[in-house]
């Protein structure tokens, strides 16, 4: 290993292959001449405490890409953090973050929705358990395939392919906060896409048929699903002080897009839920759709045999507006849902509630003809009889 003075020119004439040459002026400098090219480099001991830890050698830059005056500085850096104890070729500490700790993390990076965030901390408690206090760096691709094996024959695909986004969002999180997490076990996993829900055509008039049947709070609850296309949380969830009957506004404060969205009513939802008010007024509940059965104060299972559950009464309140005439961004808002685009993000729906009126009142419309054909039926059978 020589040691010379080092100059451009003489780097320049040193053989190809012939090893190391340290320079004289800059201690720890020196050029390496590989088979093919020269470079740069730096190495030294790194010293805590008077004790010698480890000597790193750190690559600087091709000899053909840098001068001799910038190697020579970048060297001076370089030696200078060696000799401060610190070896530059490290990487970042590892953190040791935990799947349970990365999650709190994950949960707190935004606001959720309360269903969402106890979604998360499902997965976490019932299938998450043999990850919830390893670290992550340590999950293998292995065990996560093997998880996953197990929860589709023990639970169904659904839940499997559920928990498996669970887990895949929270080690991205933990990822951002600990850099030396080199992937995400859960990328050797193909997960299906969730099945595009199947609902069938509506024939309004046996719907209206159907809907008599029920009991007076039931049967209200669902005609409101059917005329609003709510979300079931979103409806169930809505106060007595939430109906503005001077202004006809429904107003659903538990939206799964954030904030809360007016909803313009038209005059036979409105009516309705006027006499479902007056009618529940002796219960004393804060509730408009009142249980005295339930822990919460109000109905919590608004699915019934042979009517659409709620989110059906959305695919079923989306196409009818269509039917309606009503144009796609005005559909969309009626139903609580963001606009795409960076245009969208200007849109703000809480002004557009006169706006939307007459779209609505193009579902209501739809929707009673359904009960005026029901009523004719009904009369019909009556004289029958």
């Amino acid at each position: 290993m020589a040691v010379v003075n080092l100059t451009e020119a003489r780097i320049r004439d040193l053989p190809m292959g012939s090893g190391i040459h340290r320079d004289e002026q800059v201690k720890g400098l020196m050029v390496i001449c590989h088979q093919t090219s020269r470079t740069y480099a730096v190495q030294g001991d790194v010293r805590r405490n008077g004790r010698h830890i480890r000597t790193v050698r750190m690559k600087i830059d091709r000899c053909d890409r840098i001068g001799l005056r910038e190697a020579r500085n970048r060297a001076k850096a370089l030696m200078s953090q060696i000799q401060s104890g610190i070896d530059p070729t490290a990487g970042p500490d590892e953190s040791g973050i935990t799947l349970e700790q990365a999650l709190d993390a994950h949960l707190s990076e935004r606001t959720y929705s309360p269903r969402t965030s106890e979604g998360y901390k499902y997965h976490l408690d019932r299938y998450l358990t043999k990850f919830r206090k390893r670290a992550v760096t340590d999950i293998t691709r292995q065990e996560v395939r093997e998880l996953y094996d197990t929860l589709k024959r023990k639970h169904g695909q659904t839940t499997a392919g559920s928990v498996m986004r669970t887990l895949r969002a929270t080690v991205n999180t933990a990822m951002r906060i600990d850099e030396t997490i080199g992937g995400n076990p859960v990328a050797a996993l193909r997960i299906p896409t969730p099945k595009r829900r199947e609902v069938d055509a509506l024939d309004l008039t046996a719907w209206w048929l159907e809907v008599e049947k029920l009991p007076p709070t039931r049967r209200d609850l669902h005609i409101t699903f059917m005329l609003t296309g709510a979300r079931r949380t979103s409806l169930l969830n809505v106060r007595r002080d939430d109906v503005d009957f001077e202004k006809d506004v429904l107003t659903f404060r538990h939206m799964k897009v954030g904030g809360a969205m007016m909803f313009p009513m038209g005059p036979h939802l409105a009516a309705r839920l006027k006499a479902r008010m007056a009618e529940d007024e002796p219960l004393a509940s804060e509730w408009l759709w009142p249980s005295a059965t339930s822990k919460c104060g109000h109905t919590m299972e608004p699915r019934d045999d042979r009517l659409p559950s709620p989110h059906e009464y959305r695919h079923l309140a989306r196409t009818l507006l269509i039917a309606g005439g009503v144009p796609y961004a005005e559909g969309a808002l009626l139903l609580g849902q963001k606009l795409p685009g960076a245009s969208g993000g200007y849109v703000h729906a809480e002004h557009l509630v006169e706006h939307l009126r007459n779209h609505s009142q193009a579902l209501e419309d739809l929707v009673c003809d359904g009960r005026g054909n029901y009523e004719r039926l009904c009369k019909s059978l009556s004289k029958a009889a």
